[in-house]
């Protein structure tokens, strides 16, 4: 199989976010033969409208995501927990890359989702509106490939998770599953 190309969307859009720490940290885990690309640029992206998705007028920034979705083999979602749900960045991205419905960027994409949040909860409520929002947009949500990081505001507060030799080989199974599903699809 020639190189597995991997997309990172990361639900928080502060550069320094912890989520955005781990998509980094996935990342540098990667397998030979596997990258794996933090998309920028998900604040960008306008709501998603139906009068603004006309086809050949799409909004540049969609259409950078739809595209970069597209030439990707899987997905990883890194979702934080904003007042117990999906960010609304991460449930936009969604929405532009399952339309057109039935036919999206999105469609049939092995997905990994991976939440953290501050809370013990681990953003697990978010992880499953984001798992059920990906699996209803088409994508194909590989549920061996989830994570759930919880109390990272403590956890990383010291030390970006690169660092962390648990969160890396956590990530890194995350990573390979993710692969492994890709690479089943590519040999069927």
């Amino acid at each position: 199989m020639s190189q597995t190309r991997l997309l990172a969307l990361v639900g928080s859009l502060r550069a320094g976010s912890f989520n955005r720490q781990l998509a980094e940290a996935a990342a540098q885990t990667a397998p030979e033969g596997v990258q794996v690309d933090i998309f920028e640029g998900l604040g960008d992206i306008p709501f998603y409208n139906e009068d603004i998705d006309v086809p050949g007028q799409e909004p540049a920034q969609a259409t950078a995501l739809r595209d970069a979705v597209n030439a990707a083999d899987g997905l990883l979602l890194f979702v934080p927990e904003y007042n117990g749900t999906i960010p609304a960045a991460l449930k936009n991205a969604i929405d532009w890359a399952s339309r057109p419905f039935g036919a999206g960027s999105i469609k049939e994409k092995p997905i990994a989702v991976i939440s953290a949040s501050i809370s013990q909860n681990a953003a697990k409520w978010s992880h499953g509106d984001t798992v059920k929002a990906a699996g209803i947009a088409g994508g194909s949500v590989v549920e061996s490939a989830h994570l759930h990081f919880g109390t990272i505001g403590q956890r990383f507060a010291e030390a970006h998770p690169r660092e962390d030799a648990e969160a890396l080989t956590q990530l890194a199974a995350a990573v390979r599953e993710l692969v492994e599903v890709v690479a089943e699809r590519v040999n069927a």
